[in-house]
């Protein structure tokens, strides 16, 4: 569409726009992860985001393991509001935690041992919220080493934790984005299974060794469908290079 209205744009500032219109059409308070990828992906490469700055590096994915999307076949329609009340909560953390922190912006700025010291002067509710965030900025930071160093065991270990988080600490899961997790995490050649997107229905996403992936979808298909009655969809998929302009010959 740019290219016909010859309106071009840089990728970031295409990001920025669509974030824009998410917020302030759909009424989602979306962060810029999912819209910044899209544009800039590269393939065969993880993309390491700030959302802060928007700088970005990109890390070499393993070529000895595929990502597996399942999709639960749960929608709820609670996963926009819900969105945005976390988004209220982690705010209303930062705002606690700005009386005896001064300077913080956002939960990236506090540290994990500055969260405990403060526990008990924030509400329950919110320090959980905080401990996910906070926690969870550390494991993306990790995980990238782990890719880097080619370790795919330390790589899944994180993605199983970073469910258990979303799941107990963010109260964004669901029965079957648990089960379907359980299933995959005892299955053959599987590095790390977790929840993606908003929550309360959706996917999961799944590292597994390339000789495990037939195996795997059979042995997850069966397993959810006889424990939820539902036929989960099962996409094998890989790191792709983000959107662009795609010609193709007319013909009459």
């Amino acid at each position: 569409m740019l290219s016909l209205a010859d309106a071009p744009l840089e990728r970031t500032q295409i990001a920025l726009l669509c974030q824009s219109a998410e917020r302030e059409f759909v009424g989602v308070q979306a962060g810029i992860m999912d819209q910044f990828v899209s544009c800039h992906a590269r393939s065969d490469c993880a993309l390491l985001l700030d959302c802060r700055s928007l700088q970005y590096r990109f890390v070499s994915m393993p070529g000895n393991a595929s990502i597996v999307v399942c999709n639960t076949m749960v929608h709820h329609e609670l996963s926009g509001s819900a969105y945005n009340q976390r988004r209220a909560e982690c705010e209303e953390g930062v705002r606690q935690l700005s009386s005896f922190l001064p300077g913080i912006r956002a939960l990236r700025d506090v540290t994990l041992p500055e969260l405990e010291r403060h526990r008990q002067d924030v509400s329950m509710v919110v320090y959980r919220r905080c401990h996910h965030v906070i926690t969870e900025n550390d494991r993306v930071l990790e995980a990238v080493e782990g890719l880097q160093r080619k370790d795919l065991q330390r790589f899944g270990q994180l993605m199983n934790q970073s469910h258990n988080s979303l799941r107990d600490d963010y109260e964004v899961s669901c029965d079957e984005l648990d089960l379907m997790v359980e299933i995959a995490s005892v299955l053959p050649g599987v590095y790390g299974a977790r929840m993606t997107g908003g929550g309360f229905g959706g996917c999961t996403v799944n590292l597994v060794q390339n000789d495990h992936v037939e195996a795997f979808r059979r042995e997850l298909f069966t397993r959810y469908r006889a424990a939820t009655g539902k036929q989960p969809e099962i996409y094998v998929t890989e790191a792709a290079k983000g959107a662009e302009e795609v010609l193709t010959p007319f013909r009459e």
